[in-house]
C-alpha cells in the first residue's frame, strides 16, 4: 500500500530537513484548492543547497517509494523548484524568491500541518533503559 497525503507530506519534509532545509512549513490545502492535499514550502540557504534539497526529495522518493513527480520542473525558473506529488506540492525555494513569491502569504488561511519529525524510536528507548 502506498503513502496517504499526510505521509506522504511527512516523508517529504524528513527528507528536506535531513539536506538541512530551513523554514520548513507545510500547508493543509484540503479545504481550499482541488489540485493538491498539502503543500510544503522550505528555503535553502542558496542555490546549490536549494537543488540538493530538491534532487534529494526527488531521488528519495523514486528509489524508497516508487513516486516520481508528475511535472518536474526543469525550468530555468532561478530560485525555486517544485516537485508536484499530486497529493503534496513540494516548493523549495532560495531567500530571496520566497520573499519574492510569498506563498505562506497567498494561502495565509491554510492550516499549518503539525509534524513530529523526531518520534522516540523503541531501540533509543530501549538501550536507555537497559543502561
Amino acid at each position: 500500500m502506498g503513502l496517504n497525503s499526510e505521509e506522504l507530506t511527512t516523508e517529504i519534509v524528513r527528507l528536506a530537513e535531513a539536506k538541512l532545509a530551513g523554514d520548513i512549513v507545510a500547508l493543509d490545502m484540503r479545504d481550499l484548492v482541488t489540485y493538491t492535499d498539502y503543500l510544503v514550502l522550505c528555503t535553502g540557504r542558496n542555490e546549490r543547497q536549494a537543488e540538493a534539497i530538491a534532487d534529494e526529495v526527488h531521488i528519495r522518493m523514486k528509489r524508497d517509494h516508487s513516486l516520481l513527480p508528475s511535472n518536474p520542473d526543469r525550468s530555468d525558473n532561478v530560485g525555486w523548484r517544485v516537485l508536484d506529488y499530486l497529493d503534496c506540492v513540494f516548493h523549495v525555494f532560495t531567500e530571496d524568491a520566497r520573499g519574492k513569491y510569498d506563498l505562506e502569504d497567498l494561502w495565509h488561511e491554510a492550516p499549518r500541518l503539525e509534524l513530529d519529525l523526531n518520534p522516540p524510536e523503541e531501540s533509543d528507548q530501549e538501550s536507555v533503559s537497559a543502561a
